[in-house]
């Protein structure tokens, strides 16, 4: 018998606490640029009675995409997609954010929505960053949302961007944008599909940032935050549950920032002196 299965990109931290709370009973493909990552996931979640499989992923390869799209649709009907995967503005160069966090998240959007089973519900997380961009002009939202996945790294305005912090930015704002568009695609095959915008999420990642030189601002940043806090996976796991749950099936092709008010106080509040430098 054909099991359902559940896709996870990028097996961190936050990926785990989703794939979790939605996976009971299905099989678990896991796929990670480090195939590594997705075997040490694999270990944990089959040592909690989940069922999983691994494979390598290049998300920022569209070759790699539909290899995972096969691997997935071979282990049975597809009713849960959740990417976590992407580079941070420390992590890569302005292209290769480009092509990972934009291009490859469009395309996966695309290559999932031609499979996913009637039920099926996806989350891609995105980030706050996409938050502090500006209103964009209505020809550049569209642009973003609607260009054909093989032609957005050619928009003129994209090649203009020569900064890692505004690439990632425009990344995460063309996220949310390509989830309302597919939102409709995915609606004709009665499946959902809505992304998530942390904030500053306590992972292994984030926690090396709070303990090395960079801590300060970040401590600083979390005091000017309503919340006066970090968050942590799980909170972002119980947002993701309920979305692709069926208490969420009248939600698709929105975003739902989940900060602890940074955004709001980064316009607003005591984190405006950032503006400067975001």
């Amino acid at each position: 018998m054909m099991k359902q299965v559940s896709v996870l990109v990028g097996a961190g931290s936050i990926g785990q606490a989703i794939i979790r709370r939605v996976s009971a009973g299905k099989h678990i493909v896991l796929a990670d640029y480090s195939i590594e990552n997705a075997q040490r996931a694999a270990k944990a979640l089959e040592d909690a009675g989940f069922e999983c499989s691994t494979i390598q992923c290049d998300l920022g390869s569209k070759e790699d995409i539909l290899k995972l799209v096969e691997f997935a649709t071979n282990k049975g009907d597809v009713t849960n997609v959740v990417n976590a995967a992407g580079v941070s503005p420390s992590q890569a160069p302005v292209e290769e954010i480009l092509r990972v966090d934009l291009y490859g998240t469009s395309v996966l959007l695309e290559e999932f929505g031609k499979v996913i089973a009637e039920g099926g519900s996806g989350v891609i997380i995105s980030s706050q960053s996409g938050h502090r961009l500006p209103a964009l002009p209505q020809e550049q939202n569209d642009a973003l949302a609607t260009t054909p996945v093989d032609e957005l790294l050619d928009l003129p305005f994209l090649k203009e961007i020569n900064d890692t912090l505004k690439a990632y930015q425009y990344s995460k704002r063309c996220n949310v944008l390509r989830v309302m568009f597919e939102a409709t695609r995915w609606g004709r095959r009665g499946a959902t599909i809505n992304s998530i915008s942390p904030g500053i999420i306590i992972t292994p990642l984030a926690n090396d940032e709070l303990h090395g030189p960079r801590k300060d601002g970040y401590l600083k940043m979390i005091e000017g935050m309503p919340a006066r806090r970090a968050g942590t996976p799980d909170e972002v796991g119980d947002m993701a549950e309920f979305l692709m749950s069926s208490r969420g099936r009248f939600i698709s092709g929105a975003d739902f920032l989940i900060d602890g008010g940074c955004t709001a106080s980064y316009w607003y509040g005591d984190l405006q002196y950032l503006k400067a430098t975001h």
